[in-house]
């Protein structure tokens, strides 16, 4: 039995991924690119789809996610506005390094060693900070709406923060930042999505934190903001070109439907701290997989493709639980309003 042309089976396979795809996509701002893409290459897709149908589907997920984080307060319109003008002049810059070293013959090895490091890098570097936990371990979730503790904000954001280098910015939870800073950070991030061919949210939303010291809830949602116009484009471009399996898309976006909304709910219950070992662990999962894979390419060894799709679907399915089970175990330990006038 086929449905939109491919088999039940598939259809289903779709549909589960798109659903954890878009708990984490929810949940951690990422466009989900580094995770759909190579699970499409694993398959068989050709180059183009496989690129143009995540696209798609980024897309797709990110206005679901973007939604639900503007319905919890959790959206820097004018730093999402900021970031997409720096990052699109570091993204074209990042392209123009990628075709001169294709003229050397040097792109594919040093831009997957590169994507490796960088992801297992931020990866390690992210569930370290959290699992070192400390005054400087996270942001209250409530900082939507608050200010933020000094004690809140790393140490890098407050030496980027020092540089008062006018027009100065305003942005959510009372922090104050140099329009240059920003737009260099923006562009740092863009140069090294247009260098690896990503949508580059496990950097940005890293970055938004660590290096502007923007709350987690809201660099996540301001980093899904960013990726609604940057997915947009792409999707647009690759469509053109016939490079959007729509029988890919559909299945994928009727499971993250559900999934994006529940990983968007989950950033205002989970703590902090969780949120960021989360991150770092899914990154550290994608790196190994992508790893994998390019050693089998190398090596021409086909049963390392298959392990780093059982990686990719492991580690999505692993983390996207966690996140589920710890909103169920949060809510669960909210006292109800009959407990709380019994005390």
């Amino acid at each position: 039995m086929e449905v939109l042309g491919i088999s039940l089976a598939l259809l289903l396979l779709f549909v589960g991924f798109g659903l954890l795809i878009g708990i984490l996509f929810g949940f951690f701002g990422m466009g989900g690119s580094f995770l759909v893409t190579p699970a499409l290459l694993v398959m068989g897709y050709p180059s183009r789809v496989a690129v143009g149908s995540g696209l798609a589907f980024v897309f797709g997920t990110s206005v679901i996610a973007t939604l639900k984080h503007r319905d919890l307060g959790q959206v820097d319109y004018k730093l999402g506005v900021l970031m997409i003008a720096g990052t699109t002049a570091g993204i074209e810059v990042g392209k123009e390094i990628v075709l001169h070293l294709e003229e050397l013959g040097l792109a594919g090895s040093i831009i997957s060693v590169t994507y490796v490091f960088l992801l297992g890098g931020i990866g390690v570097f992210v569930t370290y900070e959290a699992l070192k936990g400390g005054d400087g371990g996270g942001v209250d979730h409530d900082a939507a709406d608050a200010d933020v503790d000094d004690a809140d904000i790393p140490d890098i954001a407050k030496k980027i923060q020092s540089y008062r280098v006018p027009p100065m910015m305003n942005l959510r939870g009372g922090i104050s930042v140099s329009l240059w800073m920003i737009l260099g950070v923006a562009f740092a991030t863009g140069l090294l999505s247009g260098f690896l061919g990503v949508g580059g949210g496990f950097i940005r939303m890293p970055a938004l934190f660590y290096l502007i010291g923007v709350p987690v809830p809201i660099a996540v949602g301001t980093d899904l903001f960013e990726i609604v116009f940057s997915g947009g484009i792409g999707s647009f471009l690759y469509a053109m070109d016939g490079g959007v399996d729509l029988s890919i898309v559909l299945p994928l976006l009727a499971g993250s439907a559900l999934g994006a909304r529940v990983g968007s709910a989950a950033t205002s219950i989970v703590d902090e701290g969780e949120i960021k070992v989360y991150f770092g662990l899914m990154l550290l999962g994608g790196s190994i997989a992508v790893a994998v894979r390019e050693i089998g390419n190398v090596y021409g060894i086909p049963v390392l493709d298959t392990v780093s799709l059982v990686l990719i679907l492991g580690s999505a399915l692993m983390v996207s639980g966690a996140v589920v089970y710890s909103s169920v175990t949060a809510l669960r330990e909210e006292p109800t309003p009959g407990s709380a006038a019994g005390d």
